[in-house]
C-alpha cells in the first residue's frame, strides 16, 4: 500500500484552509483553530512548508503565514516533497543506489521507474486549487479520476 504520511495529509489542510483567503496572512494558532490540526502540528507544517517556499512567513505584529504562489500553481506532489522528500516508490527508482540489499542482481532494477514517472505526474497534474475544490473529485484530471470509484468524494 502506499500512504502518505499524517504530516502530509495535514499540511494539504492547512494548505486548503490557506487557499480560502488568498493573500491573507495566517497564524499558526489560527490555523490550528480552524482546521483542528494540533497547533504543534501546524507549525511544523508550516516550518516545512516555508523552507519549501510554498508558503512565506512575515514577522512582526501582523505576521504570519500566506501561501507564496497562488493555489493553481502549487502542485500536490511539490506539497508531498515538501513535507516527507522526493516522490520514490522504492530505493532504486530514479537511478539512485545504495537502498537495496539486492539491487545489483535484482532484474526490477530500473523497472520502477516507470511507474514512479506515472505516479509523480499525476500527483503534479492535481494542484491545491483542486485539492481544496468543495467536490474534488469532480475537478481532478482524468488520469487520476481513472483510479477514483464512481460516487467516491461526492
Amino acid at each position: 500500500m502506499i500512504r502518505l504520511s499524517k504530516l502530509t495529509d495535514y499540511a494539504v489542510v492547512v494548505l486548503s484552509r490557506m487557499s480560502q483567503d488568498a493573500g491573507a496572512v495566517h497564524t499558526a494558532p489560527a490555523l490550528a483553530r480552524s482546521t483542528g490540526v494540533p497547533e504543534p502540528t501546524v507549525q511544523k507544517c508550516l516550518k516545512l512548508l516555508s523552507k519549501a517556499a510554498l508558503v512565506a512567513s512575515r514577522r512582526g505584529a501582523a505576521g504570519g503565514y500566506a501561501l507564496a504562489r497562488p493555489a493553481e500553481a502549487i502542485s500536490v506532489a511539490e506539497i508531498i516533497a515538501a513535507m516527507d522528500g522526493p516522490i520514490a516508490l522504492t530505493a532504486c527508482v530514479d537511478g539512485a543506489s545504495g537502498g537495496c540489499g539486492v539491487e545489483r542482481v535484482c532484474a526490477m532494477r530500473g523497472g520502477w521507474d516507470r511507474v514512479n514517472r506515472a505516479i509523480k505526474g499525476a500527483l503534479e497534474s492535481v494542484t491545491l486549487a483542486d485539492m481544496a475544490a468543495p467536490s474534488c473529485t469532480t475537478h481532478l484530471p482524468g488520469a487520476l479520476t481513472d483510479f477514483i470509484p464512481a460516487g467516491a468524494g461526492n
